[in-house]
C-alpha cells in the first residue's frame, strides 16, 4: 500500500515550495495532484459570467489572469512549477483528479469543456510520471436513465489517449444534490460501479479504467463500507480516506468527526472489508477541509498527524497480507488477542504454538495451541516469523531482541476483525 497526501488545501499550483516542503516534512512522501485548484468548480459555474474582484467589475484595461476554464490547452503549463518541485523535493504524483462540476451545478452546458478538461488531465498526469487519474463521471444535464449511454462516450473517448500517456482512469462515487439534500448518485451503487468498470475495460481491451473509492461519499449515502469495498474488489485502486458528519460534504482527517464518543463514519466496516479484498493500492489522506481553516503555523503538526493516522490504516487494512508473507509462524500472548486470531485466522493462517512470559501457563493448550515459554523462541527457523498478540508490542519486541532473536517480528492487534469473542477472558494477563 502507498500512502498519499492530497494536494487540495496544502499546495498551490502557483507557489507551490511551502505546500512541498511542509508534506515532505510531515512524512509523506507522495501528493495527489487536485487539477481542480486551478480550474475549481466554482470558476466552471461563473464560466462566461463577467469577472469580478471584491464586488467591483475589473479594469478592461489591467492585465486579466488567464482561465483554465477559457483556456483548456494550458492546463499542463500550470503544473510546472509544481512538477518541478516535487522532482526536487523527491515527491512522487501517483494519481491526480481531473476538473469537476459543483454536486448541485445549474450549468447543463459543460459537457464538451469536461470532456477537453478530461483529456488535458490526461496529458497532465503522463508528464508528471501519475499512474492514475480520478475522473468523475459527467451527469448535468444527462436525462435520467441515459447515464450510462452519456458516460459511456466520454469515458471510452479517453481511452486511447490514457493508453498513450500510461494512465489508468478511476471513476469514482458520487453523491447526488436534491434540493440541498446528499443522495446517492452515479456509481454509488456498487452493483453499477462494477458493471460500469467492467463494460468499458471489455469495451477499451484492456484493463484501462479501474475506481476511487471515496470514503466520504459512501458516509454521506449511509452506505455498508465493508459490502461496498467487497463488491469492487480488485477495481478498486485508490481509496480516499476523509471524515465527515454523515450529512454535510467535508473532508477532515479520519477519526475526527464525532458525536458523544461515537465516529460518524463506520471505519470498522471499511478496514474489514479493504483487509478481506487484500487492498494493497493507494491510500489517499484527504483533510483538505481542516487545511483551509487552521492557521499555517499549525499545518505541519496536522500533517504529521495525518501521516500518523495513515500508517494506522497501513497496517490494519495489510494485516492479512503481511500473515500471508510468511509460510510459518508463531504467536506471542495467549489472552484474548490470540483466542480472536485462532478464531479469525487460525484455519487459514495456523501458527505452530503460542509463548507466554506468565510462567504459570507454560504447557497449557489454549484455543488448539500449546503456551510455550519465550525461550522455546530461540529454537525457531529463522524465516519463521513472531506475531505478538499483546497490547505491549514495543516493550515484548524489546524483550525478544535482547534474548538475541533475529526472526521477522510483527505487531497483530484485533481491533477491526471479521468477528470477536466477545466475552473476555477473566483473569488478568501479566503485563511485561
Amino acid at each position: 500500500m502507498n500512502i498519499v497526501c492530497a494536494s487540495a488545501g496544502l499546495v498551490w499550483h502557483e507557489s507551490p515550495k511551502k505546500g512541498i516542503l511542509n508534506v515532505r516534512d510531515g512524512g509523506f512522501e507522495a501528493i495527489m495532484l487536485d487539477l481542480s485548484v486551478c480550474c475549481s468548480a466554482q470558476e466552471l459555474e461563473n464560466l462566461g459570467k463577467e469577472r469580478k474582484a471584491s464586488g467591483v467589475i475589473l479594469n478592461q484595461k489591467k492585465e486579466e489572469a488567464v482561465r483554465i476554464s477559457e483556456h483548456p490547452e494550458q492546463l499542463c503549463s500550470f503544473q510546472q512549477r509544481l512538477f518541478e518541485e516535487c522532482k526536487k523535493e523527491s515527491i512522487r504524483i501517483p494519481a491526480a483528479r481531473a476538473p469537476y462540476l459543483n454536486r448541485n451545478t445549474k450549468r447543463k452546458d459543460l459537457g464538451e469543456l469536461l470532456t477537453r478538461l478530461a483529456k488535458e488531465s490526461i496529458r497532465a498526469s503522463g508528464q508528471a510520471g501519475c499512474k492514475y487519474l480520478v475522473v468523475r463521471p459527467l451527469f448535468s444535464g444527462i436525462e435520467r436513465g441515459s447515464e450510462w449511454e452519456a458516460n459511456r462516450t466520454f469515458y471510452l473517448g479517453l481511452a486511447d489517449l490514457a493508453k498513450q500517456n500510461d494512465v489508468m482512469i478511476l471513476l469514482e462515487n458520487q453523491c447526488l444534490d436534491v434540493n440541498g439534500s446528499l443522495n446517492r448518485g452515479i456509481c454509488a451503487e456498487p452493483d453499477e460501479a462494477v458493471s460500469w468498470v467492467d463494460r468499458l475495460n471489455a469495451e477499451s481491451g484492456e484493463e484501462r479504467f479501474g475506481f476511487c473509492m471515496d470514503v466520504g461519499v459512501c458516509n454521506l449515502c449511509g452506505q455498508n463500507m465493508r459490502e461496498f469495498a467487497v463488491s469492487l474488489g480488485s477495481r478498486i485502486k485508490a481509496v480516499i480516506l476523509r471524515d465527515c458528519d454523515g450529512v454535510r460534504e467535508n473532508a477532515m482527517l479520519p477519526f475526527t468527526c464525532v458525536d458523544k464518543g461515537q465516529f460518524r463514519t463506520d471505519w470498522q466496516n471499511l478496514i474489514r472489508g479493504l483487509r478481506e479484498i487484500c487492498f494493497d493500492g493507494l491510500i489517499i489522506m484527504d483533510f483538505h477541509s481542516m487545511t483551509t481553516a487552521l492557521s499555517q503555523f499549525l499545518r505541519p503538526g496536522l500533517i504529521r498527524f495525518a501521516r500518523e493516522i495513515a500508517e494506522f490504516f497501513r497496517w490494519q487494512i495489510g494485516m492479512k497480507n503481511v500473515l500471508k508473507k510468511y509460510d510459518t509462524r508463531v504467536l506471542f500472548g495467549a489472552g484474548n488477542m490470540c483466542r480472536n486470531y485462532m478464531k479469525c485466522y487460525g484455519e487459514e493462517f495456523p501458527p505452530l504454538f503460542t509463548c507466554d512470559n506468565n510462567s504459570g501457563r507454560w504447557g497449557e493448550i489454549f484455543e488448539g495451541l500449546q503456551i510455550r515459554p519465550p525461550e522455546a523462541l530461540k529454537d525457531l527457523a529463522p524465516d519463521c516469523a513472531i506475531f505478538i498478540c499483546n497490547i505491549y508490542y514495543r516493550e515484548i519486541e524489546k524483550q525478544l531482541r535482547e534474548m538475541g532473536l533475529t526472526n521477522p517480528i510483527e505487531y497483530f492487534n484485533d481491533e477491526y476483525m471479521p468477528s470477536f469473542y466477545f466475552n473476555r477472558l477473566e483473569y488478568w494477563e501479566k503485563e511485561v
